[in-house]
């Protein structure tokens, strides 16, 4: 295992942002994994972090295949998780919509300009990301409808789900569009946890991730097999939104098994205490995601859901 320091911000008043890497084996560069691009991205960094760990014990073993090397980076915005901030805390920008970068515009431009002159290198790149709202997912993978995508790839983690999605403008300036025009097999995976540590689904995730990188032949190792991925389309999942705002109280989780009029979810008025809305569910189907913090918005995502096939 060699660290190094793939980008470092000058910083004026605090320590330099250094951006460390962690590299396995030598040659062809073969695999790359990020974690926390945002500053409450606690269970990526985690998953990365037992990465590091698990590669660099297969490193001693002599199980990195010859002329393979793979790339870890932790985290790239602890700047921002230092201060409980999940954007840049001098602009409130996302670093994950600034791609590929610009090396003299702002300061998280500058930043992924830094992190893809190192990454856009790799044949794969594995990303853990979050959703943009707070909540909790089933376990899966994720890739964008470039032309350049590749499912059957994506179906070698052995996740529960793949989840394609046609991109909009603004997933243009993500990372893991921005490696795939660059030639790189990309894949964004979701845990069920953010700025959470959830162990059972980040001891999945890395296996996941050791998974793949054997089946492409970078690794030796013998894991189980996981699971026969189900194929997914954006528009397989069903939106369920709330009618009112105020406490929210949900009655399944993600992986759970729902019916048409079934209660998924209450809200409760935060002052008078009693249940202003009984979230239904519109479908039966399985529960993909559900929102967590326990307050929640109006017209707010609560849930989405996939929905049978022959609904």
């Amino acid at each position: 295992m060699r660290r190094e320091s793939i980008f470092t911000l000058k910083n004026l008043y605090r320590d330099d942002l250094n951006v460390y890497g962690y590299h396995f084996g030598k040659g062809e560069k073969s695999a790359c994994i990020i974690g926390a691009m945002r500053g409450n991205e606690v269970q990526q960094m985690y998953v990365c972090s037992q990465l590091v760990k698990a590669l660099g014990e297969l490193e001693a073993k002599g199980a990195i295949v010859h002329d393979n090397e793979i790339l870890v980076i932790p985290s790239v915005n602890h700047g921002s998780m230092n201060i409980g901030k999940r954007f840049w805390p001098g602009d409130n920008t996302d670093i994950n919509r600034m791609f590929p970068g610009y090396d003299k515009g702002e300061t998280t431009q500058r930043v992924a300009d830094g992190v893809f002159q190192v990454v856009q290198h790799y044949n794969y790149g594995i990303q853990f990301t979050s959703f943009y709202m707070p909540g909790d997912f089933v376990p899966h993978v994720r890739m964008m409808e470039t032309g350049y995508q590749n499912a059957s790839l994506a179906n070698l983690f052995g996740m529960p789900y793949v989840v394609i999605r046609k991109p909009r403008p603004y997933d243009t300036t993500t990372l893991n569009y921005n490696w795939q025009v660059w030639n790189t097999n990309a894949f964004s995976v979701y845990t069920s946890a953010t700025d959470t540590i959830d162990e059972m689904s980040a001891k999945q995730a890395v296996s996941s991730v050791l998974r793949f990188l054997t089946r492409m032949g970078i690794l030796r190792y013998t894991s189980h097999s996981g699971f026969i991925s189900t194929v997914l389309r954006e528009d397989d999942l069903m939106n369920v939104k709330t009618d009112v705002s105020g406490i929210y109280k949900r009655h399944v989780n993600p992986g759970d098994e729902v019916f048409r009029g079934e209660v998924v979810a209450s809200i409760i008025d935060p002052c008078e205490g009693n249940v202003m809305e009984q979230i239904l569910s519109p479908t039966d189907g399985i529960v993909f995601f559900a929102h967590r913090a326990p307050l929640i918005m109006e017209e707010a995502l609560a849930f989405r859901i996939i929905r049978r096939l022959h609904q």
